[in-house]
């Protein structure tokens, strides 16, 4: 096949034109995302091998990281112990080394290998039977035309994500192609005054040294992310996240936004009603919401708070301020449950008051729907309550100015927005239970004010957590009698509703019914699940917090909004399938009473190391602050946070963990500038390449 030949001239052009690509590889990086050249150039390693000390066989050590050349002398597949393990014997002339695969496709194998080639290998060298060897080496082989390019050994050579049917040296010449024909064409939006501050090099070299470094950068600094070119791109992936961030935040304060000037009666009478005090974290931060809702600028404030540290009463109080200053307020919910636990918090709270509360969600009947609909828009309720439901275009109020998300992780940017436009520049405080690390929250946050309610009510005991193995189950089933024995209530949590082929699970229905017959047939146990209609959950919970139900067996959709005091025990099955946060959230639904209170893991026996990890922290740690903090460093901040659902561009390089440092310097350098050039107008590329940046994610509000 003649190939295209096509003038490297833009960023924009097709991965199927460079050279040694063709539209069948093309396809596979487009299943990537990397569909253009300037894809590709941020197509980043995600890790190199130091080939500039290749050494015999012979020199190999024991327990080191090596790299060496040979040639394959035998290859097969050998049974271990009725395990079949592939096999491959190199040697060079001055010894033998065994290389091991114990996951391996033996036709791909010996399709690829063949008896006689020359092969460059690197891995871990162990000993076996007196004898050399590299469980599953990376290796490539060593081709004629390989010794006239210097991109395969002798070098630090970068090792890229695998691709389906792309060996690494034809990913590394196809990189090689487009570093050297397009690096150049990249714009350098960043000032030169910051990158001469901080020694930053131009983007051209940065891109250059992550993928083909040259011998004078420190192989450690590569690997740690710490060399020149990685710092570079660090900084730009902060930057330019932060720069949309401040430019966001600074649009708001240009706005307009509600003075509530009245002093709140109804807000004076609420707080002398309560059989508690308030905890001086709570007056802090409704001091705090209350001032920006008397600025004249509309609030823009993210609440955090552990589980049970009484979010839900400053929500309510802030929303009483609001009503009593004329407005109405929208409250905004990720789950149906949730919703009609907030619903019922503020039907309760709002006794007495004169206030009309009232529920939105999915299920609800077309004819009440309607009634609700009337009233909202013409002003006869004070505060509804909802999910999704509440952004949808038929919602039409009459005056909002004040709106309430719960748990913000589970919405985006876009819902937020959508909820802000029911009304003009309403107040907006987002809140969540699941505790954000600073250095997260300066990246999907940068543009809210943020309040923190660090200090938990008096009386609330901390949780007692414990891991038991599946063997152990029937000491869990003698804690839950003697729990019940005493009068309170346990809740059982499992993974999942019903019975799966594909998973080796415990499931819901299966083992409350399991419960009931076999293990407590004196007690009476329900079962709820995210499947189950509106009025059947509501039966099941107002029975359960009654008492009418001794355990209730659950999937995680009673994670957050329930609050039954008499519940004394959490029990989860299956633990190590949930995250930390969740993990977390489940145990706080316990310890809401004097009475002390256990969390029981059942660990399954699939448990990962990564698995463990997490329930060690769970047991040994109380404060969802550090919790959070260490779910973020197992998980990362993509999978911890999911930043495609909080609408913010990905971070290419950036880990807000290990860059912390970066991303304070960077924060301060884009809100300094934005500080003093709010529209950019000076500075012509840069914006640009930001309204790039953010294309289709966030409108940047750029006039």
């Amino acid at each position: 096949m003649v190939k295209s030949i096509r003038k490297k001239s833009s960023l924009k052009d097709s991965l199927r034109y460079v050279r040694g690509v063709g539209p069948k590889i093309a396809s596979v990086f487009e299943k990537r995302g990397i569909i253009t050249v300037e894809d590709a150039l941020y197509f980043i390693p995600y890790r190199y091998e130091d080939r500039r000390n290749i050494k015999r066989i012979s020199q190999l050590k024991i327990g080191e990281l090596e790299t060496s050349m040979g040639s394959i002398v035998l290859m097969d597949v050998v049974n271990y112990r009725s395990r079949k393990v592939f096999e491959m014997i190199i040697g060079d002339g001055t010894g033998f080394i065994t290389a091991k695969w114990f996951v391996f496709n033996e036709k791909l194998m010996k399709l690829r290998f063949k008896k006689g080639q020359r092969v460059i290998f690197t891995g871990e060298v162990k000993i076996f039977n007196f004898k050399k060897e590299i469980i599953h080496p990376d290796i490539e082989v060593i081709e004629d035309e390989d010794f006239c390019e210097s991109i395969h050994y002798g070098r630090i050579v970068p090792v890229y994500s695998e691709m389906e049917g792309i060996y690494q040296k034809r990913i590394r010449r196809i990189m090689k192609e487009i570093v050297d024909g397009y690096a150049h064409l990249v714009s350098d939006p960043l000032p030169d005054p910051i990158k001469e501050k901080y020694k930053l090099p131009h983007i051209h070299d940065a891109l250059r040294e992550v993928h083909f470094p040259d011998d004078d950068i420190s192989f450690a600094s590569l690997m740690e992310r710490r060399s020149p070119g990685y710092q570079r791109l660090i900084f730009d992936d902060f930057f330019f996240l932060q720069l949309g961030l401040a430019i966001r935040k600074k649009s708001f304060a240009r706005e307009s936004g509600f003075v509530f000037n009245k002093d709140s009666e109804l807000l004076k009478r609420f707080i002398k009603s309560l059989d508690f005090e308030l905890t001086l974290a709570q007056i802090r931060v409704i001091d705090e919401i209350i001032t920006d809702m008397r600025s004249g600028k509309p609030m823009n404030r993210l609440l955090q708070g552990d589980v049970g540290s009484g979010k839900t009463v400053v929500a309510f109080i802030a929303s009483l301020f609001a009503v009593d200053n004329g407005y109405q307020v929208a409250i905004m919910a990720p789950t149906e449950i949730l919703a009609e636990q907030h619903y019922r918090n503020f039907k309760k709270y709002s006794e007495n008051l004169g206030i009309t509360v009232e529920l939105l969600t999915g299920n609800i009947k077309r004819k009440e729907r309607e009634d609700i609909l009337e009233a909202i828009s013409s002003g006869k309720i004070d505060i509804l309550i909802g999910t999704h439901a509440l952004i949808q275009e038929n919602v039409r109020f009459y005056n909002l100015g004040f709106a309430v998300i719960d748990e913000q992780h589970r919405f985006g940017v876009l819902q937020r927005a959508a909820l802000r436009s029911k009304g003009y520049n309403p107040h907006l405080l987002v809140m969540t239970a699941t505790p954000i690390p600073r250095t997260l929250a300066m990246t999907v946050y940068g543009d809210l004010d943020i309040s923190i309610i660090d200090e938990m009510p008096p009386g609330r005991r901390p949780v007692v957590t414990k891991i038991f193995s599946e063997r152990e189950r029937q000491k869990v089933y003698r804690i839950i009698d003697e729990e019940i024995s005493k009068g309170h209530q346990a809740f059982v949590i499992y993974p999942i509703v019903q019975e799966s082929e594909k998973l080796d699970l415990r499931d819901a229905t299966r083992m409350a019914k399991k419960l009931a017959l076999e293990v407590f047939p004196e007690y009476n146990i329900g079962l709820i699940h995210g499947k189950m209609d509106r009025s059947s959950r509501e039966k099941i919970m107002d029975a359960f917090r009654r008492g009418d139900i001794n355990i209730l067996v659950s999937t995680t959709v009673v994670e957050v909004g329930i609050d039954v005091p008499n519940a004394t025990v959490m029990i989860i099955e299956h633990a190590e399938r949930f995250g930390l946060s969740q993990l977390h959230q489940l145990r706080g639904r316990v310890g809401r009473s004097p009475y002390p209170s256990k969390c029981i893991l059942i660990e399954g026996d699939g448990s990962t190391d990564e698995a463990r990890r997490r329930l060690s922290a769970i047991v040994e740690k109380a404060d969802g602050f550090s919790i959070a903090e260490e779910d973020l460093i197992i998980r990362g901040p993509g999978e911890f946070f999911g930043t495609k659902q909080s609408g913010i561009p990905d971070f290419r390089v950036a880990d807000p963990v290990r860059d912390a440092g970066i991303l304070a310097i960077s924060r301060k350098e884009a809100f300094d500038l934005i500080e003093k050039a709010p529209n950019l107008s000076s500075q012509g590329s840069l914006k640009e390449y930001l309204q790039r940046y953010w294309k289709g994610k966030l409108d940047l509000l750029i006039s």
